[in-house]
């Protein structure tokens, strides 16, 4: 062993050991080892540090002078490393002051950001939450840091992406309580009849373009909208119908008075999950922030 090498952590818990129990069969038992072989770690130590640190004596093995100044320094280095082992930057939501960007849908913005926020505030007042779109650049946001999470339906992030289910997704249509031809039940005659609000942005709306179009169906739109600000009270003033994904629509149908129904035609449903880089994964801020999202929308709340 060379004079400048550092010992190996082994011998410096035997060290520890041993100085506390003086019996080299319970250091043994204790690291889990043979005695023959804490014989051979002892030896090494003793190698290294030029002394025989523990003397044989009737009442155990006797610590030498050299052993009891070397004590101290030992269990400093050693509790260093334990609390190396378990460092990490504590995140205390009482008292934190920091910014958190959430990437997410407008539907998320009426569906998910109300109650995030109101637990935020009760829990963390001193964290300022910001809304994000999801698009091209969340990847790289994700990974730079610049974005903590990404909560929607994503199935384009890539490597380095850790993911969580939140919730399932199917399809509903939207219609006015009062609407003079739709009764208890939509059926696919009718919506191909009825005049449409369409929704041309957000992650799903693609998912049910591709179903009107395996079923042949061109919808008469007669509104487009970019997301669904306004789409609630558009509903509710007219006699046209709107289809989206459950969560959204039936958080609009409560806050308007509307009539939700089983969407007609078979649209391949999808699952909100939350998105998180590997960058991240055990930062504190961000385990906080994403137990917050499971314990508000997983599936099992």
């Amino acid at each position: 062993m060379f004079p400048d090498e550092l010992p190996d952590l082994k011998l410096l818990q035997l060290f520890d050991l041993l100085y506390d129990t003086r019996s080299v069969t319970r250091v043994a038992e204790q690291l889990g080892q043979s005695q023959p072989t804490i014989s051979i770690w002892l030896g090494r130590l003793r190698e290294y540090l030029h002394d025989p640190l523990f003397i044989r004596t009737p009442g155990g093995m006797a610590p030498t002078p050299q052993a009891d100044a070397l004590i101290g320094p030992c269990r400093e280095i050693l509790e260093s490393l334990r609390r190396f082992a378990a460092w990490e930057i504590a995140f205390d939501p009482a008292t934190a002051q920091r910014r958190f960007r959430i990437c997410m849908t407008d539907a998320s913005h009426i569906t998910l950001l109300p109650r995030m926020l109101a637990h935020v505030r009760a829990q963390a007042p001193g964290v300022r939450l910001e809304a994000a779109r999801i698009d091209g650049n969340t990847e790289r946001a994700l990974e730079s840091g610049e974005a903590d999470l990404a909560v929607g339906y994503v199935p384009w992030l890539g490597g380095g992406i850790y993911q969580q289910k939140l919730y399932d997704q199917d399809w509903v249509c939207l219609a006015n309580r009062h609407h003079a031809r739709i009764r208890s039940r939509l059926g696919i005659k009718q919506f191909c009849a009825e005049g449409h609000v369409a929704i041309t942005a957000g992650t799903g709306a693609q998912l049910l373009e591709q179903a009107l179009m395996r079923a042949r169906i061109e919808r008469q739109v007669v509104l487009e909208l970019p997301g669904f600000l306004g789409l609630g009270a558009i509903i509710q003033s007219t006699d046209l119908i709107t289809t989206l994904p459950r969560h959204i629509g039936e958080t609009l149908a409560q806050a308007n008075d509307l009539a939700v129904h089983a969407c007609p035609v078979a649209v391949e449903g999808f699952t909100v999950r939350q998105h998180w880089h590997a960058r991240y994964h055990h930062e504190a801020g961000n385990r906080w922030l994403r137990s917050l999202v499971i314990q508000l929308f997983g599936d099992s709340r």
